[in-house]
């Protein structure tokens, strides 16, 4: 699935639409800034986590982090475990703050 870029999920999101966003940085990183509506799994804890996220197999799952490495990371393992719409966030947070 092809990565997503921050000004496609900003006009998602104020054309109203409410994608699963996935932040896998530290909690510490999440509380200092984080995207609307997104929740915080660490990279780290990811495969404790997938029971969690089995609802959401077949559809479109956006991760993100600070810069883009760690979802990338993310979105492979979440790949490797038969999720089918993982796209990353280009750029992570960073990107999203400045578009």
């Amino acid at each position: 699935m092809p990565d997503i870029t921050a000004s496609e999920l900003h006009q998602r999101q104020q054309a109203g639409e409410t994608p699963t966003i996935i932040d896998v940085r530290e909690p510490w990183e999440f509380e200092e800034s984080r995207i609307s509506g997104s929740q915080n799994i660490p990279l780290g804890t990811l495969p404790q986590h997938l029971d969690d996220l089995e609802d959401h197999k077949d559809q479109e799952v956006i991760v993100h982090c600070k810069s883009g490495a760690r979802s990338s990371a993310a979105k492979a393992f979440l790949t490797q475990q038969g999720f089918t719409n993982v796209r990353n966030l280009e750029g992570g947070i960073m990107a999203y703050q400045g578009s």
